[in-house]
């Protein structure tokens, strides 16, 4: 069954058409985290209401929702909330069981963390040759959706158990033979004796918007898009500082990563060298430095960049 029931109380419910973009996050662990993380790094100061599942920025015209993760296509689907930030997971698991539901909702943006992936698990016993190593077997999962469509499209025929968590456990206790279940290190699987066989799906932590934005509300939406988008950059990026000889300046330029256009500006003083500064939108490595001083360069400094707009 879908659940669609908010768990806010109706006295901590904003009324919709207040002219502020309602968000939905998940209201705990560590998705919540870096969620609310992200927006106060986006410059969106939060307050909390008392039963911590309501909050109201001060500063921007937004409202954020705390609740279950997979509560949460269903308050974009129902125009609670306008836009989310759930596992792809999530979303595609409820795309999976209710095919025409949920399909309003887009996936606007990849956020970059909350990485794990939706595996099929075995016990350490299990003979596992391939995917046809699953048929007439028994899978455990709390995804039956995406792995009824995976078994489906590789025309496996397999029994699943729906479980809502304690999956692990599921061939220990002779409920299935095989869980399906999501993997971060895969430290669980190893502590309960399984070991991991088939890749579902990646999934990372996405920005989801559904389809009923007025244009007031579309206003805010956007501006909000685009700190994100820059806090993103921002968190990828590197602003990178040295001093080139102006004979090796082409290729310090060719070591730089992500560069396309670094500023050079003389060096008082100094008629052979140039300072170059430039914005890099890859990860600068040790060996990127020392490459950098291979050909020529010193005074290197790599710093983090705070915030970043174009």
């Amino acid at each position: 069954m879908d659940r669609t029931t908010s768990t806010i109380p109706l006295s901590t419910n904003p009324i919709n058409g207040d002219g502020r973009l309602k968000i939905a996050l998940q209201k705990s662990g560590r998705l919540s985290e870096m969620s609310v993380g992200l927006l106060e790094k986006a410059g969106i100061s939060l307050t909390k209401s008392r039963d911590q599942l309501f909050c109201r920025a001060h500063n921007f015209p937004l409202d954020v929702f705390l609740v279950r993760d997979d509560d949460i296509p269903a308050f974009l689907v129902t125009d609670v909330c306008q836009v989310g930030i759930m596992g792809q997971n999530v979303l595609w698991e409820k795309q999976a069981l209710f095919t025409e539901k949920y399909t309003t909702l887009e996936e606007v943006i990849a956020l970059g963390f909350g990485h794990c992936r939706l595996s099929i698990a075995a016990p350490t016993s299990f003979t596992y040759n391939s995917v046809e190593s699953l048929n007439g077997k028994t899978i455990a999962t709390s995804y039956s959706g995406l792995l009824a469509t995976y078994l489906r499209d590789r025309g496996v025929e397999a029994d699943i158990v729906t479980m809502e968590g304690a999956v692990e456990v599921a061939p220990r206790t002779h409920l299935a033979d095989l869980i399906c279940d999501l993997v971060s290190t895969g430290n669980t699987l190893t502590s309960n004796g399984l070991q991991e066989q088939e890749v579902i799906l990646q999934s990372q932590a996405i920005l989801v918007k559904n389809s009923n934005l007025n244009e007031d509300i579309q206003v805010i939406y956007e501006k909000l898009l685009s700190r994100i988008r820059a806090v993103l950059r921002a968190d990828n990026s590197r602003y990178i500082m040295l001093n080139s000889p102006i004979a090796a300046l082409d290729s310090i330029k060719a070591v730089l990563p992500g560069s396309a256009s670094p500023t050079v500006m003389p060096l008082q003083g100094r008629e052979d060298m140039v300072a170059v500064h430039a914005v890099c939108e890859e990860e600068v490595f040790w060996t990127t430095m020392e490459e950098l001083q291979r050909n020529g360069a010193n005074s290197i400094l790599v710093v983090p960049i705070e915030k970043m707009l174009d």
